[in-house]
């Protein structure tokens, strides 16, 4: 039998033999405003397929009408696997049986007698049975987010891990990802119980600093980026830590979380290695092939300075003998004998500056700035540019090999700019500072742009830099902010110094 109340919302069940009863509590509940709707069961039969047929609201139970106690209704609910508020209506005497009803699980007794308290009492149990009901669609919710974090963590090359700092600096994993065992070689229950297992896996001094990296990612707040090796069976590992910070907390007791990943990066530190020691033995290769072009030149200086310029020394004073005899020669043959005369001076003033940029003595004799300043003389007379020198030199030592290297760059930047600058002025500063030596070179020429510096074949800029490296400087060049090009290098005074800058104070200070 089924009661409904105009607009129903609210399913009832009612487990009741007498249509009187139903028609009590429907008419109680409509007093109380609810919108209802009451079907009545009797047997066992019938209340199965009430409860499979459709969703229920709740389930009064008129207590000892029918066959069926109270505890085989509720146990035919939990059956179903549903959490229906059940409550049961006694008659005056019945409710201390009734009461065993409600400690197998049933939610609330109501007298027959006193139906005022069915609304109310109906009314909050429906609405705990909701509550409940999202409560366990959150957990749910939250039961598969964590399968898909699980899943999602353990396709990962690495450990996933979220570990928690106290105030008094104690750390605590509160996840540790699949990849634990395999990146570390330690199980992830270990790791749980105790962080400290976490730190012992790494060397020493390894461990000590990423202590200390923790610490001050937790006191400033930033990204902990860091590497390290692990001891014992896995020796030699590198692992990487990338983690983000956040502070928390409650009351006076601040924490730091990290969430993060742990990877291992030994190929990748092995490759960097493989690539140190490449770019190690170019630079010895680098520094052997200078070595012998220095003596090439040195030998070829030499011999231009001695075969050639003897030679052109006897040709000059064989020329003007010849021209000393021949007083009473026609004019043409005297004018030859001076034209000649002229050409040889003037291969030898070429055969001494080529000798000079091969193997400059006025480098071993005046040092670096005097040579410097006689290059660039030189420059500015054979191409007709301005040249601008400016050394303070005042205390400025270098070691041979820095002041050739120097000597050579200002030669290559000079070079340069004769070939590809068109420029009228040429500005050149070089001064000591802090154990180093700066050079810079600007020009008001045509300027330089990304893709001259990309050609393969800039092999001008490209030796520079070399030569920056080798002595272990910085080295950079650029347009000039009003036009042309501007170089700038610093290297240490003396080889095997550490440099003083990195190339970005570079840019910073220099002129």
């Amino acid at each position: 039998m089924e009661h409904t109340s105009h607009d129903a919302s609210t399913n009832l069940l009612v487990i009741a033999a007498a249509e009187e009863s139903v028609a009590a509590a429907a008419a109680r509940l409509s007093q109380a405003g609810m919108a209802i709707r009451l079907v009545r069961v009797s047997t066992p039969t019938a209340l199965r397929g009430a409860l499979r047929a459709e969703a229920w609201d709740g389930c009064l139970v008129q207590h000892g009408e029918t066959a069926m106690s109270a505890q085989s209704v509720l146990k035919a609910i939990h059956q179903q696997g549903m959490d229906i508020p059940c409550l049961i209506i006694a008659a005056p005497g019945e409710e201390r049986s009734a009461i065993r009803a409600m400690k197998a699980g049933a939610h609330d007794v109501v007298s027959s007698e006193g139906l005022d308290r069915l609304a109310p009492a109906l009314e909050r149990e429906i609405r705990e049975a909701r509550h409940r009901a999202e409560h366990r669609a959150a957990l749910e919710m939250l039961k598969d987010s964590e399968a898909r974090f699980r899943a999602l963590a353990s396709s990962l090359p690495g450990m996933v891990f979220q570990m928690v700092r106290d105030e008094r600096g104690g750390f605590r994993f509160l996840f540790i990802g699949e990849g634990c065992h395999r990146l570390l070689g330690i199980k992830q229950y270990e790791i749980l119980y105790s962080a400290k297992r976490f730190f012992d896996a790494f060397e020493a001094a390894d461990r000590r600093r990423l202590e200390d990296a923790f610490s001050a990612s937790a006191h400033s707040g930033l990204p902990l980026e860091w590497e390290g090796r692990l001891k014992g069976r896995s020796r030699g590992k590198w692992i990487s830590l990338s983690s983000t910070p956040r502070h928390g907390g409650h009351g006076e007791q601040i924490e730091t979380l990290w969430q993060g990943i742990a990877s291992d990066v030994s190929e990748s530190k092995e490759i960097e290695a493989q690539l140190r020691r490449s770019r190690e033995q170019l630079s010895e290769l680098s520094s052997h092939l200078e070595v012998v072009r220095e003596e090439e030149r040195e030998r070829i200086a030499r011999d231009i300075h001695d075969e050639i310029g003897s030679l052109l020394v006897a040709i000059k004073i064989e020329t003007n003998l010849l021209t000393a005899k021949l007083p009473a020669a026609p004019a043409s043959l005297r004018d030859k004998a001076q034209v000649i005369g002229s050409l040889v001076e003037q291969a030898m003033a070429t055969a001494s500056r080529v000798a000079r940029e091969l193997r400059p003595g006025i480098l071993k004799e005046f040092g670096l700035a005097e040579a410097v300043r006689c290059q660039a003389d030189d420059f500015g007379k054979r191409f007709d540019i301005t040249c601008r020198v400016q050394c303070d030199d005042e205390g400025m030592e270098p070691d041979a090999d820095t002041s050739l290297a120097l000597f050579r760059i200002v030669q290559e930047a000079l070079t340069n700019i004769a070939k590809h600058a068109h420029a009228s002025l040429v500005v050149l500063r070089m001064r000591r500072e802090n154990g180093s030596i700066s050079l810079e070179i600007r020009d008001n020429g045509r300027g330089i742009s990304d893709g001259d510096l990309a050609k393969p074949k800039s092999f001008g800029l490209r030796g520079i830099r070399e030569r920056v490296h080798s002595l272990a400087g910085v080295f950079s060049v650029s347009a000039g902010e009003s036009g042309g090009t501007h170089i700038a290098l610093q290297v240490p005074e003396r080889r095997g110094a550490e440099p003083t800058s990195d190339e970005e104070e570079l840019q910073r200070n220099l002129f």
